[in-house]
């Protein structure tokens, strides 16, 4: 996982992109942020860029292409897979069947969108330092 490259945001809610915005403004990451505002934008940038990104949040619940069935077309994608960028979802409601499918599908992560400001940037810099430390096989020092 390239630990400097861009973090992917994939949010279709307006609202939800300027509060992400904001906490990682305030988190003061050196990565890029870079939203998608459905499946198909994300899934053609992770197709075709040859920028690796470090992390990617992805909303579930979205037009066009959701986050279950961009996962499952990330995980089929081997070029895409080899890159091992950490895909999580950040939703805000859950249900067991979701979970069960995201984790069947190799996510590495499924969170429930904080209520507070606080909570939201409290958690992303848990997700963000815990990936920062991880090591993946492509990037092994």
């Amino acid at each position: 996982m390239n630990k400097s490259g861009a973090i992917v945001i994939i949010e279709d809610d307006v609202d939800d992109q300027d509060i992400f915005k904001e906490a990682f403004r305030q988190l003061n990451y050196k990565n890029e942020i870079i939203f998608f505002n459905d499946g198909q934008e994300a899934l053609r940038y992770l197709t075709e860029s040859v920028r690796e990104p470090f992390i990617v949040f992805s909303d579930i619940n979205m037009p066009k292409l959701d986050g279950k069935e961009l996962r499952a077309q990330i995980h089929e994608n081997e070029s895409i897979r080899i890159k091992t960028i950490p895909y999580l979802f950040f939703t805000t409601s859950v249900a067991q069947e979701d979970v069960i499918d995201a984790y069947s599908k190799s996510i590495q992560g499924f969170f429930v969108k904080p209520s507070s400001f606080d909570d939201l940037k409290s958690l992303l810099r848990k997700i963000v330092e815990y990936w920062q430390e991880c090591v993946s096989p492509n990037y092994v020092k």
